[in-house]
């Protein structure tokens, strides 16, 4: 349970956190859509950010405060990030999986321990290199907890659009697909039929 309150006229202030506040965003590389952000999660306390498409210069995550500590993989284009605002949250990068388009952190907050994931598919690319991806992030993952978050440059009913292409219906899938994995003991399974 969140043990957050409202006090009157000044705001929300935390108590006692005994969740993780988290939130995906995909900033098409805008500063305006970068400020905004920032103003938001300061304003809400939010804990992780989930970012694709970030807004940089010279290859590195651009106008995003010291309060917040910034991962990104690779030296190319980033076009995935995530950034951790809570100093009561321990990350280490996956650098094994991690690059451009992908982030992987092992998380440690109180006695959880868990991994989180920042994926960007690449409209041009094959979709099966980034299911493969996602297979070698839950079989690296396999005893632990894990939150993967996606610009899949698809639609899908799945998620309340209002078409399917074809990209939508080879990934509409997946989140059941993970988190039926997940129930069962994370067995491993293809993406793809």
């Amino acid at each position: 349970m969140d043990n957050r309150h409202r006090q009157q006229n000044t705001g929300i202030h935390r108590t006692a956190q005994t969740q993780i506040r988290c939130i995906q965003i995909n900033l098409q590389h805008s500063k305006a859509a970068t400020y905004n952000l920032l103003k938001t999660t300061d304003t809400d306390e939010t804990d992780i950010i989930f970012i694709q498409e970030p807004c940089a210069y010279q290859n590195r995550p651009a106008g995003i405060g010291k309060e917040y500590r910034i991962f990104t993989a690779g030296t190319g284009k980033h076009r995935s990030a995530i950034l951790i605002r809570s100093s009561n949250i321990d990350a280490i990068i996956i650098t094994k999986i991690s690059d451009e388009d992908t982030v992987v952190l092992e998380l440690i907050y109180n006695y959880l321990k868990f991994y989180a994931a920042s994926m960007y598919l690449d409209i041009q690319e094959q979709l099966v290199k980034y299911l493969n991806k996602m297979d070698e992030i839950m079989e690296l993952t396999k005893r632990g907890k894990i939150l993967i978050t996606a610009d899949t440059n698809s639609r899908s009913r799945t998620w309340h659009d209002l078409i399917t292409n074809t990209r939508g219906k080879k990934t509409g899938g997946v989140p059941g697909r993970v988190s039926t994995t997940y129930n069962k003991g994370r067995e491993r399974k293809k993406y793809i039929q």
